[in-house]
């Protein structure tokens, strides 16, 4: 497995594998070749269907500003991989540069005939059976496995990594107005903490901090805000809310959030392996599902719960997020994204208290629920995976059309 460096990507939203990775790559490849007169892009599968919402053409053509630059959404091209787009460079001498690239998710790139990303294997263990093994024979917890491998240093990034999800929460409680595109969406996070709400229980006023923190971070990536993948942009925003919420409200020390946020990342790296952290490879199970059992992982460590106990939280958080369907109305990450986000981040504690309460009578383990939520994304429609061809998206659109709209 990679470094959690590879997991928490800083950049800006709304799509870590529609925004984030065709930015990636046309930066790559306009420094290869400084010498471009023009470009051409075709997208194609997800890319193609649901580009436009997610920025993809916006942030090729911001990369090569002011080389003119032309793109095309090509819904009919059957392509092996969803996010699949072929870069035509034209350089000075006129002569024709062809590649092929594919953006793999949570930032993560390839591009045909080029080196792969210096993403070396540094975690030898390929699923979380192995970890619970070499955790079990050396004494570890989850942050000692981490610290073992990539040393006191990985601490500091991602002390970076939750300075910038604090910052996200702080500009988006502080954000008013309408987020782009066609759709109108209001900005709500704000919403959550003002005075009408004090009268409420402590229960009430603590679901009502999270989703404000959730409604945040999600709105900022939805606006194109500097985020964090966790693991992708469209699931950026549950663990951050689940973290700042404990760290503000209960009182945790930055030194236990980080150590939380390892652990979340190990979770990660495991889905990230055996499983799919891509919409548009298997549902919104991938990212959503995913965010939620990193962040019920999370929350287990900080109520100081048992590695089995971890491993519990992650596993019926993924297990009641199967099947989840990815269906972005009119292909922005606002609807059900947002409030996807927001509910899951709920979930993750629930799961974490499940955990606390029942792990005893719980029997199935984390490595199966992976390879059943990868078995499910594959048996998925496309229509179900970052197409915004089926479900909410379709029946969205039907509506919206028979509105006049």
């Amino acid at each position: 497995m990679k470094s959690l460096r590879y997991l928490y990507r800083i950049g800006k939203g709304p799509s870590s594998s529609h925004t984030m990775g065709p930015e990636k790559i046309a930066n790559y490849l306009k420094k290869k070749y400084p010498n471009t007169k023009s470009v051409s892009v075709s997208l194609y599968g997800s890319l193609a269907l649901t580009g436009k919402g997610h920025l993809t053409d916006k942030a090729i053509i911001d990369v090569y500003s002011p080389i003119p630059v032309s793109i095309s959404f090509d819904i009919k091209t059957q392509v092996d991989f969803p996010n699949t787009l072929d870069f035509y460079i034209t350089l000075d001498d006129n002569s024709l540069i062809t590649k092929r690239a594919y953006s793999l998710g949570g930032g993560a790139v390839r591009i045909e005939g080029e080196p792969e990303e210096d993403e070396v294997d540094i975690y030898p263990e390929k699923n979380f059976a192995e970890i619970v093994e070499v955790c079990g024979k050396n004494g570890w917890d989850l942050v000692d496995y981490v610290r073992h491998y990539e040393g006191d240093e990985i601490f500091d990034y991602l002390k970076q990594v939750y300075k910038v999800m604090s910052a996200a929460i702080s500009r988006g409680l502080g954000a008013e107005g309408v987020l782009p595109g066609r759709l109108g969406l209001k900005r709500r996070a704000s919403e959550f903490i003002v005075s009408k709400y004090d009268e409420e229980s402590d229960v009430g006023r603590s679901f009502r901090t999270i989703m404000a923190y959730g409604f945040a971070t999600a709105e900022e990536n939805a606006a194109g805000g500097t985020i964090v993948t966790a693991p992708t942009c469209g699931s950026a925003a549950t663990l951050p809310a689940v973290l700042k919420f404990y760290e503000s409200e209960y009182g945790k020390s930055l030194s236990d959030v980080i150590n939380a946020l390892a652990v979340g990342g190990v979770i990660g790296n495991v889905i990230k392996q055996n499983g799919s952290i891509s919409g548009a490879e298997a549902g919104c199970q991938a990212e959503i599902g995913s965010a939620c059992s990193m962040t019920a992982a999370a929350y287990a460590y900080l109520k100081g719960l048992s590695l089995s106990q971890i491993e519990c939280a992650a596993e019926v958080a993924m297990e009641h997020s199967l099947g989840s369907t990815c269906d972005p109305v009119l292909g922005y990450v606002q609807i059900p994204c947002i409030e996807r986000n927001v509910v899951a981040a709920n979930r993750a504690i629930t799961a974490g208290r499940l955990a606390e309460y029942a792990s005893d009578t719980h029997t199935v383990s984390f490595d199966t629920i992976i390879q059943t939520m990868l078995e499910t994304g594959v048996d998925l429609s496309s229509r179900y995976r970052e197409t915004s061809e089926g479900g909410l998206a379709k029946d969205y659109k039907v509506k919206d059309e028979q509105n006049g709209n």
